[in-house]
């Protein structure tokens, strides 16, 4: 998993650091470079004992956004995560002085287990499979029923109008790519279809699911778990660049995905019909088992929750469309990915009729 070193850093300077303030990582250090951690890149550290670390860092240069590779924010929550039953791995420290390795970073604990990318798990028992699935809902609802302040991080993130929010933003950003015009072709990539009718629904406070406030992942899914090399637990969550305080129905609906693109024409994923794949839970066994342990029940917000799952869905292919649109993403599959936002909101629409259509039933009942 990791190898050649990409972007290099000053190896002496970080010892040197090291040595100062994390006295239990033994120097001199051997560094490697992970594969994924594409947008804050990600080191291997192996001490001179043998013992592994992992260091996230910002990208080098002027950074694009300024809301993103925020490893301070990832440091925080771990960190603070670390006095609960919720499994991560331990921050070691957080460098926030430039001149150490060019940007912030931190360290944490390498975490030596099974990172599974195929959310069937193909290379697992079926009994293997319903554990491994079940830890993964349990450890989110574990998240999810944490108190803010009771873990210092109330401050983290508001804890109302996390959809408001939401909406307000997807909205802004859905206006202009849709006016971003093709450099060749003059052509504007074009609105999401429907989108006035969406937006409108979406909007409607009455419809909304209540505010929660909880921590959330933001990313949550398979792939951004670790588990056990030999035992179907969830050792560590990873990846909390998108963390924040908000309604966990958001990381929920982003954990079931799969369930919802059964003989879609989009990522269609056949695997995750019920009994297509013996030891898989079904997706009411696993809204059941988050409810037991997370306290509440969220299969009334469930229908809500999936519309605007695939609505963000669509305005994130729509934004690979107008980075495409001007070039700055060049490659043939990010133009394979920009032709997906015509079906993605055709799917967006469909669940968000079915959910205006659930909406009006209950208010007759």
């Amino acid at each position: 998993m990791a190898g050649t070193v990409r972007q290099p850093i000053d190896i002496q300077s970080l010892e040197k650091y090291i040595t100062a303030n994390v006295p239990e990582i033994k120097c001199p250090i051997d560094v490697k470079q992970f594969g994924f951690g594409q947008s804050n890149p990600t080191y291997q550290l192996t001490a001179s004992n043998g013992t592994k670390y992992v260091m996230r860092k910002k990208p080098p240069g002027k950074l694009v956004s300024k809301t993103a590779h925020q490893v301070e924010r990832e440091y925080r929550i771990i960190h603070a995560l670390e006095k609960t039953d919720v499994p991560v791995p331990k921050a070691y420290c957080l460098c926030e002085d430039t001149e150490v390795v060019g940007t912030a970073f931190y360290i944490m604990e390498f975490l030596d287990g099974r990172i599974i990318e195929d959310p069937t798990m193909p290379d697992v028992s079926p009994a293997e499979r319903t554990e491994m699935w079940h830890d993964a809902i349990r450890t989110l609802a574990k998240l999810h029923r944490i108190n803010p302040k009771d873990v210092g991080l109330e401050t983290y993130g508001k804890p109302n109008g996390f959809y408001d929010r939401q909406i307000k933003t997807f909205t802004t950003i859905e206006k202009a790519q849709a006016e971003t015009r093709d450099v060749d072709t003059k052509e504007p990539v074009g609105q999401m279809p429907h989108i006035d009718e969406i937006l409108d629904f979406f909007r409607d406070k009455k419809l909304q699911p209540k505010d929660r406030g909880n921590p959330i992942h933001g990313d949550y899914k398979i792939d951004n778990l670790v588990f056990h090399k030999t035992e179907p637990r969830v050792i560590g969550i990873l990846d909390w660049e998108m963390s924040t305080i908000g309604h966990p129905l958001s990381d929920l609906i982003n954990l079931l995905t799969p369930y919802y693109l059964v003989n879609e024409d989009i990522h269609s994923l056949p695997a995750f019909s019920p009994g297509a794949t013996p030891g898989l839970p079904t997706q009411h066994d696993l809204v059941k088992w988050y409810a037991e342990v997370a306290g509440w029940d969220p299969t009334p917000e469930l229908t809500w929750g999936v519309a605007f799952g695939f609505f963000r869905a669509t305005c994130i292919y729509q934004g690979i469309a107008a980075r495409w649109a001007v070039r700055q993403a060049s490659s043939a599959k990010a133009r394979d990915n920009a032709q997906q936002r015509h079906p993605m909101g055709k799917l967006a629409w469909k669940h968000v009729q079915r959910a205006r259509d659930q909406a009006k039933s209950n208010a007759k009942l």
